[in-house]
């Protein structure tokens, strides 16, 4: 059972978040907006089965699954690392992996319920068709993220605090365009962040093929919020753009500010002021941090929500100049090296089938 495997106790097995709000039904069954429906198109085009298209064969250290540098650990270099011996190094690395993919996996949960709220919400019929396929998405990358973090690493981490509370603040708002900000633009946004920073760093097979194929689905999703949130923002007034503005400004700094991973750091003995310090002074965590926002700052400026207070915001996070980075151009990066990876695959097991034809035919 999963629950065997958390680190610690994950509290109750439902969490229920009172949630507000009308369904709302189209009786318009015209075609629709024609670069929505192309994307519905795409979204039905890309379903791929994660039990085929992943090769879940591929070996994985469980006290080694990412392989990447421990430079990239918040300890490396202080008197905790220095105090560890090579077994607790190896604990920590696998506490480290699965903390960061039982955090993906929660956020692709949310990401389902929250794809499901706007099939329910959304008031046009050509975003509900899009908003269907992209749950169908989101429950596949659930399934895979804990398939990776059952097998693989055997350990699971509860939810976040913080984004627990980014995923609440969204789910609980009754206007029908939140779910859409907070998941497919902030909680999304951040995710693509940090499963590029992991998929091009990784040297290993199985998480690179699996943060690659997820990544692919996630830039549609990006780009579904983006089409939806621009036109509709367009029809609001100041003062309820500021109000959206408000919310993104709270979600940024609630997860720059804490998604830090101090719960493995407690686990291994770190006080919690020590945990803070070490993560402020951390050259690899201030990158990162920074680079957490390299999708959301250019979708928030494409939408509309660009005020005085959130730029100001966005230069007190040191983020301000990715505003102008081009999202298109990253979405379509995560296209071809999805691509990329099912060619050499595809490849590789072309060749393994030659090869063994020709020894059976030497054989005859």
């Amino acid at each position: 059972m999963t629950r065997d495997l958390y680190r610690h106790d994950p509290g109750p097995p439902v969490w229920e978040v009172p949630a507000t709000g009308a369904a709302r039904f189209s009786w318009d069954y015209d075609e629709g907006r024609e670069r929505l429906l192309a994307l519905y198109q795409k979204g039905k085009d890309k379903q791929w089965d994660g039990t085929k298209r992943v090769d879940w064969e591929l070996e994985v250290d469980p006290y080694d699954p990412l392989g990447v540098p421990d430079e990239n650990l918040v300890v490396f270099g202080t008197r905790y690392w220095d105090k560890m011996s090579e077994h607790n190094r190896r604990d920590l690395r696998r506490h480290y992996a699965s903390w960061n993919f039982s955090q993906f996996l929660h956020g692709e949960q949310g990401a389902l319920v929250c794809a499901t709220r706007i099939v329910e919400a959304v008031p046009d019929l050509d975003a509900k068709f899009y908003a269907a396929t992209q749950a169908m998405d989101e429950a596949r990358h659930v399934e895979i993220y804990s398939r990776f973090l059952q097998e693989k690493i055997g350990m699971v981490y509860p939810v976040n605090p913080s984004l627990r509370s980014l995923l609440e603040d969204t789910l609980r708002d009754s206007r029908w365009d939140m779910p859409s900000l907070g998941m497919q633009v902030l909680i999304e946004g951040l995710a693509l962040a940090a499963f590029g920073m992991l998929r091009d760093s990784t040297e290993k097979p199985l998480p690179k093929q699996i943060l690659a194929y997820v990544m692919q689905d996630e830039a549609r999703h990006v780009a579904f919020g983006r089409m939806a949130l621009r036109e509709y923002y367009k029809q609001l007034s100041d003062a309820e753009l500021r109000d959206r503005e408000e919310f993104v400004i709270e979600g940024c700094y609630l997860m720059r500010d804490r998604l830090r991973g101090e719960e493995v750091l407690a686990d291994f003995g770190v006080p919690a002021a020590d945990a803070v310090e070490l993560s402020e002074r951390s050259e690899f965590l201030q990158i990162f941090r920074k680079l957490l926002f390299s999708r959301i700052v250019p979708c928030v400026k494409d939408i509309g929500l660009w005020g005085e207070r959130l730029q100001r915001a966005y230069a007190d996070m040191g983020v301000f100049e990715m505003g102008d980075a081009s999202l298109d151009q990253l979405m379509a990066q995560d296209e071809e090296i999805a691509e990329q990876l099912d060619a050499q695959r595809f490849a590789a097991e072309e060749a393994a089938r030659t090869e063994e034809v020709s020894r059976t035919i030497a054989e005859a």
